[in-house]
């Protein structure tokens, strides 16, 4: 077995840990069976010792290996859980996920057969700048946020933020720090604030240290961050940040009349991003 050519430039651990991820890729490895130990690597390869340890610290890095003591080296392996984000609904259903995104989660986790957990904790802050903007604030006016913490199987799944300016929160069960029963959506309703419209933004950056914490994802695993504004005909009405670690979660996004699926796409072999370029 020998490693790939590469540039000129790419050291040959980072060309040999280019061919571990191929390898991760092909499925050639298991979740339940240990990698080869580096001593088999070394001769597999024809390298040092040295290549082959710097070159497995880069899939530590990224979050697809772990090391056990006494045990060896592991894939990482998350459930992944499909989140119907947004869109016309892939399944039949009364309301779509944008008036009862928390039942979409429990109907979501149901399906997967797995167990949903939530922490939660209502907070009055000083408004980010962003989250003013969006509200129509001016930045760091009072505004109140509905947190909830997710949790599949007792593993961290998301954090999610609802934003809602002090004075539509006022003296409502949204000041509450507890869940609502409906959900918020429940009681926008009753404000005559029924959400009909929203906005979404993605990106993908690296956690502070306070979220990798929580996650207990691996060293180089980044967030995917979902900052949502939701609309009614008077004007925005919060502003739903939720961030998911990228290697448990995948957001599924509907698209124009899809009447004639039953069911939710089955869910896609993991796409190595080294080769994704060419294909």
């Amino acid at each position: 077995m020998t490693i790939p050519r590469g540039t000129a430039q790419s050291p040959k651990y980072q060309r040999l840990a280019a061919d571990l991820r191929r390898r991760i890729a092909e499925g050639e490895f298991t979740a339940d069976a240990a990698l080869p130990v580096e001593s088999e690597l070394e001769r597999q390869y024809g390298v040092a010792r040295n290549t082959v340890r710097l070159a497995v610290d880069v899939l530590v890095n990224e979050g697809r290996l772990v090391r056990l003591q006494g045990k060896g080296t592991y894939l990482r392996e998350h459930p992944v859980l499909d989140h119907r984000a947004y869109g016309p609904g892939l399944t039949p259903a009364p309301r779509d996920c944008l008036a009862a995104p928390s039942d979409v989660y429990l109907g979501e986790a149901a399906e997967a057969g797995r167990e949903l957990g939530t922490d939660f904790e209502m907070m009055i802050v000083r408004a980010r700048v962003d989250i003013a903007e969006r509200l129509g604030l001016r930045p760091g006016e009072a505004i109140v946020v509905r947190r909830q913490l997710r949790l599949l199987d007792r593993e961290p799944y998301s954090i999610e933020e609802s934003h809602y300016r002090a004075g539509l929160a006022a003296g409502t069960p949204l000041m509450e720090p507890d869940p609502v029963e409906g959900g918020d959506e429940a009681v926008l309703a009753t404000l005559g604030r029924t959400e009909i419209g929203a906005v979404d933004h993605l990106v993908a950056r690296m956690p502070g240290p306070e979220e990798a914490q929580w996650f207990q994802g691996g060293p180089g695993v980044p967030l995917m961050v979902q900052t949502r504004v939701t609309y009614d005909r008077r004007g925005p009405v919060r502003v739903i940040e939720t961030r998911y670690s990228a290697d448990r979660s995948r957001l599924v996004y509907g698209v124009g009349d899809l009447g004639a699926r039953t069911t939710l796409p089955a869910p896609a072999a993991p796409v190595d991003p080294a080769r994704a370029d060419a294909s």
